[in-house]
């Protein structure tokens, strides 16, 4: 069954490329990276046949249930020998090309969240930087639903927080220092939205 017949449901953005030129971050952004064609035939395929799954994380000493749902793909050769990870799917090879080529970087690993709608959000945080080293990179792409991607320097009070809507299609890159001095945030939102795919590409380096 074909998800839409219209392929205006989901804005695209007309922005083009924006180097932010704030302090203490590398935060590139480009509406339209992927065509609309493309973007609706990515959200599509990865909607219905992504292996989605609920997950708990720890908040207060509390363990919740997040609100959103995950999938977690990486090279079986970086991989921890106790993990079980799916293999890469054609499209999500295709797509982790065009990103590697557009930053001239190497992915191994990448997460999938599914905010399913406007109820799901992520809260205020900066990455572990755990396996992923200190000032990881990180290269974001998302299909399906607008949803307001905010940011704010975690010490200085003077940097007025930023907003930016990630639309169909669009990628987003944080390097140098950003997850080292600003958090992001994905909010809730009260109007009804349909569901938004976000791929968070990463360079994870495993202690054998």
């Amino acid at each position: 069954m074909k998800l839409f017949n219209d392929t205006e449901l989901f804005f695209s953005g007309q922005r083009g490329k924006i180097i932010y030129d704030l302090p203490d971050t590398e935060l590139i952004l480009i509406d339209n990276f992927f065509s609309k064609e493309e973007s609706d035939r990515y959200y599509d395929l990865l909607l219905h046949q992504t292996a989605w799954r609920e997950y708990e994380m720890e908040i207060f000493d509390k363990t919740v249930k997040a609100p959103r749902m995950i999938a977690w793909y990486e090279d079986k050769e970086n991989a921890a020998a106790t993990e079980n990870v799916p293999d890469w799917t054609p499209e999500l090879l295709k797509i982790r090309n065009r990103v590697e080529k557009q930053t001239a970087l190497d992915f191994n690993s990448v997460l999938l969240n599914l905010y399913r709608n406007g109820n799901d959000s992520v809260a205020w945080h900066s990455d572990k930087e755990g396996n992923s080293g200190p000032n990881p990179v990180i290269a974001s792409v998302t299909f399906g639903e607008t949803r307001m991607f905010k940011l704010r320097h975690k010490f200085r009070k003077d940097i007025a927080p930023l907003e930016i809507p990630l639309h169909h299609g669009t990628f987003l890159l944080m390097g140098g220092t950003t997850n080292s001095f600003w958090q992001h945030h994905v909010p809730k939102t009260s109007k009804e939205v349909l569901p938004r795919i976000n791929l968070t590409f990463r360079r994870v380096k495993r202690k054998k």
